[in-house]
């Protein structure tokens, strides 16, 4: 299984999805690493991405899952994944599924103010909002709890749906 933990910036997608991987005994794969060095200059200047600037991205990582479903490697994989078009083309195969952490927006710019060293300003978060298409076939989880408490939470109801 391939499982793609997505949301808009800040919700927690890489600390979350590193410890469901951990639990699970799976591979992480950042999503991140895979943008072009553009896409984080034009991120950190505080521009938002189009989806012109997202192909070559998302390509990048559909390989990685692709290579990965061929394998038979299950793996956590954090990527944003805003529209419904871009999960199309990461849903590679009947292997992968999505866990959509969702949260309000105010809870999520807190968090992105307190964060340090990361490329995503809060500035953006209002076009990642606007940008999003929140998924109706993932598994959704409130940002709420703590990181444990998310991770914990997802890994019981991917036992229980599998």
């Amino acid at each position: 299984m391939i499982l793609i933990v997505m949301g808009v910036s800040g919700c927690g997608k890489t600390t979350v999805g590193s410890l469901v991987a951990e639990r699970l005994g799976w591979s992480f794969v950042e999503g991140d690493s895979y943008h072009p060095a553009r896409n984080v200059e034009k991120m950190s200047a505080g521009i938002p991405l189009t989806d012109e600037d997202r192909a070559g991205w998302l390509s990048a990582l559909t390989s990685v899952i692709e290579g990965l479903t061929a394998s038979g490697e299950s793996a956590v994989v954090s990527c944003s994944a805003l529209k419904e078009i871009y999960r199309e083309r990461l849903r590679v195969s009947p292997e992968v599924r999505f866990v959509y952490l969702r949260g309000d927006f105010a809870t999520i710019e807190r968090r992105m103010k307190e964060r340090v060293g990361h490329f995503m300003k809060a500035g953006l978060l209002e076009s990642q909002f606007a940008t999003l298409e929140e998924p109706v076939d993932a598994l959704v989880v409130d940002v709420g709890p703590t990181p444990a408490e998310i991770a914990a939470d997802i890994v019981a109801r991917l036992g229980s749906s599998s």
